[in-house]
């Protein structure tokens, strides 16, 4: 059975995070909404339902029988048997939107659905950004369960300290963690594969750390932070969400934030999270090209992939910064940094196209992953349409 990751009407609502993937890449817990579905689900046979110019790196719906599903929420138990029982021509409606359905791709229509279920329970739906680091702390405890269940950790070396209940802290094979202070009491922690917790460390969760990422020598990690795979993270940072393959490697604080792939953060770059009046932090809205109150006392920095900001940088609370933007001048920029800026104030002149080329090719090829001719038409779409 083919799974169709569809983004129904919330891709526009996660810019500037969606301008280069589907809603269902994000990562937020321990795994992208992608992976939980097909652990969930037992299948990785997956297509998405999105953005045309996006289709050319990730799979089009081929034209046979699929289960249809929004990926942005948690499941109850009950909503994922539910979802395994569908027939052909079944769905199911939350909050009077079709989040799961069975039909088949080569005649795809809302038409083919015959019978809507309403799902009664309420349910963990992440719809706009904010809700990424908002609500963390429940998806890595549901990723938790559901990558450790029924398995055994590594011991923990004994020349940390550790607070808490062992079973709420799980290190994958491979991990390395030395003289640092792992505390569960507040979450559970989570270390991924090939990970390393360098000395001096002080975990507080929870906390999910990828695979072959670092937290490096002396970091302060409040949870509920997410830090993706091939990463590197130093200075401080709280309730923030790192997509993958991004750094902020030296001192600085970063809070209530959530960051693409290949970003880098220069040394001692901060970011607000808390209003000096201790107000409702506001957000750029790309649907309604305004400001709008997130009702959020406490929001940081969004990033969009690709982007760099220069040492000492200052963000504002409630910083939207697109992708492949380049942040280096002096005092705090403006809350709303454009695609492809170069400079990060208004009306500065944009990076060249084949620059940031370059600059990506580069970066990522630190991490030995190629820079495809799919990415760069995704980047040139972005660069000439937004």
């Amino acid at each position: 059975m083919q799974l169709v990751f569809s983004d129904a009407q919330y891709w526009e609502d996660f810019l500037p995070l969606t301008f280069t993937r589907p809603v269902a890449e994000m990562r937020c817990g321990i795994l992208t909404f992608a992976e939980r579905w097909q652990k969930i689900l037992e299948n990785t046979d997956v297509s998405y339902f999105t953005e045309n110019y996006l289709q050319g790196k990730f799979r089009n719906p081929e034209d046979k029988e699929s289960l249809f599903l929004v990926t942005n929420f948690l499941p109850t138990e009950n909503i994922v048997q539910q979802i395994k029982e569908l027939k052909q021509g079944e769905a199911l409606v939350y909050e009077d939107e079709l989040i799961a359905a069975k039909i088949n791709m080569k005649d795809f229509s809302l038409h083919q659905i015959e019978k809507m279920t309403d799902i009664k329970e309420e349910l963990v739906f992440f719809k706009k950004p904010t809700d990424l680091f908002t609500y963390n702390d429940k998806a890595i405890d549901f990723d938790f369960e559901l990558l450790t269940k029924g398995r055994v950790s590594q011991e923990l070396s004994s020349t940390n300290g550790f607070l808490g209940d062992k079973k709420d802290l799980f290190i994958e094979e491979g991990a390395e963690i030395e003289f640092s202070t792992i505390n569960t009491k507040t979450g559970k922690i989570y270390i991924g594969k090939n990970a390393e917790v360098m000395e001096g460390c002080n975990l507080r969760g929870p906390i999910s750390l990828g695979d072959n990422s670092k937290f490096n020598l002396g970091a302060k990690i409040y949870g509920a932070t997410t830090i993706g795979p091939h990463c590197k993270v130093g200075g401080e940072v709280s309730n923030i969400i790192i997509f993958g393959y991004s750094s902020k490697g030296h001192d600085g604080f970063i809070g209530n934030s959530v960051i693409g792939e290949w970003c880098n953060f220069g040394a001692d770059t901060n970011s607000s999270n808390l209003k000096n009046n201790y107000g409702h932090v506001k957000l750029w809205n790309y649907r309604t090209k305004a400001f709008e109150d997130t009702g959020l006392q406490f929001a940081g920095v969004i990033m969009g992939d690709h982007s760099k900001t220069a040492i000492n940088t200052q963000l504002n609370t409630g910083t939207i910064v697109g992708v492949a933007s380049n942040i280096f001048k002096a005092g705090f920029p403006p809350n709303l940094i454009e695609n492809f800026s170069w400079g990060g104030f208004k009306d500065d002149e944009k990076f060249k196209l084949d620059k940031a080329y370059e600059v990506a090719e580069k970066a990522m090829a630190r991490r030995k992953v190629p820079l495809t001719d799919d990415d760069k038409a995704i980047l040139k779409y972005v660069f000439e349409t937004y």
